[in-house]
């Protein structure tokens, strides 16, 4: 029976480097005999414009029938002035709560080919390949009390930061299992001197670590982390920590490899799976051809790792993205001065073209 796969291309940029990552894909189903079905369904602005809500229900309805969704990014300045409820960003939280979707897993490793694309030092940055593990359906973002309210001398403005017990855990396995299978060392990142959730975050984390004794752990400001992940990023496996740092940090950690837009993300939970680029929408791009698809295509890549189960199909679409980056293929984003730049949809033509001939 054919597994099937819900596309969502989002908005701006989105369904430019979506589309090449569905090429690859399907050149890596053609060439490893997967049957899969991709079903595409409107989140975001796009779907505002089309309903007026950013998750509409059928879309919901066919991510929870779909094995996995492949996902663009979402929003931009057309939306910015909605109610809340109504903006692009709230179908992509309600979406993370409605499956959900706690761990968010956002690899950042430095291609041999793209040393000199990172804006610090050859001998810093080279060797950089780390984990960032983001609890995804917690703290500020999903909180609540929530609001802006009138007060006597202006606005008041309120955001609730709440774990439990159970949230720390969950999220906190998931990052010592992954570094089991790596270096297995675990950074664990937090604001617990002047937080009460970081408090009980560091405490749960410490209890969760008993039953994996081969892991080392080490404990970090947020703010310090934020530091050495420029200083010594090499330092570093697996990152632990919370959704508003995770979010902030995994974009610094993109800035390590060269180019956020060669990054991609997994966001699991116990049933259906969701794979995204983790770069945001650059409506000054859309429609360009300019747009790196490389996150899009390796978030492909992590879908056939962890909801397929076929690590063959996995590894054939990192190395294909490897050979093309090895051979000199660049979008304006990698790009040195005076370099020759290929668009987007060249970029996922040729990195398909690799994944079936290899």
């Amino acid at each position: 029976m054919a597994t099937q796969i819900a596309v969502l291309k989002g908005d701006g940029i989105g369904p430019e480097v979506v589309g090449q990552a569905l090429l690859v894909f399907q050149a890596a189903a053609a060439r490893y005999s997967l049957e899969l079905i991709f079903r595409e369904a409107l989140l975001g602005g796009a779907a505002v414009d089309a309903t007026g809500d950013p998750l509409p229900e059928e879309t919901l309805a066919l991510c929870r029938q779909s094995r996995a969704i492949l996902l663009g990014a979402v929003g931009g300045p057309k939306w910015d002035r909605l109610p809340a409820a109504r903006r692009p960003e709230r179908g992509i939280l309600r979406l993370r709560a409605s499956l959900g979707l706690y761990a968010n897993l956002r690899p950042a490793r430095l291609s041999p080919a793209l040393v000199e694309a990172s804006t610090l030092k050859r001998e810093v940055v080279e060797g950089t390949d780390l984990v960032v593990i983001r609890e995804l359906t917690g703290g500020l973002y999903f909180g609540t009390p929530r609001g802006i309210e009138r007060v006597p001398d202006g606005e008041r403005a309120v955001d609730t930061l709440t774990y439990t017990t159970a949230e720390i855990a969950r999220i906190a396995r998931v990052a010592f299992e992954v570094a089991a299978a790596r270096r297995q060392k675990v950074t664990s990142v937090d604001k617990a001197n002047v937080l009460a959730s970081s408090e009980l975050w560091r405490r749960v984390v410490e209890e969760v670590h008993r039953d994996f004794p081969g892991i080392a752990l080490e404990h970090m400001y947020v703010d310090a982390c934020a530091m050495q992940l420029i200083r010594t990023p090499r330092a570093f496996d697996v990152i632990l920590t919370e959704n508003m740092f995770g979010d902030i940090l995994s974009d610094e950690a993109a800035m390590l490899t060269g180019s956020i837009g060669t990054l991609p993300s997994a966001s699991l939970g116990a049933g259906t799976a969701l794979y995204e680029p983790i770069h945001g929408t650059a409506p000054d791009l859309a429609g360009k051809d300019v747009a790196n698809p490389i996150g899009a295509i390796l978030s492909a890549a992590l879908c056939c790792r962890y909801s397929l189960g076929r690590e063959d199909a996995a590894a054939a679409i990192e190395q294909a993205v490897e050979r093309a980056l090895a051979s000199g293929l660049r979008t304006a984003d990698l790009a040195r001065p005076g370099e020759p730049t290929i668009g987007t949809a060249e970029m996922g033509r040729r990195i398909a073209e690799s994944v079936a001939a290899a």
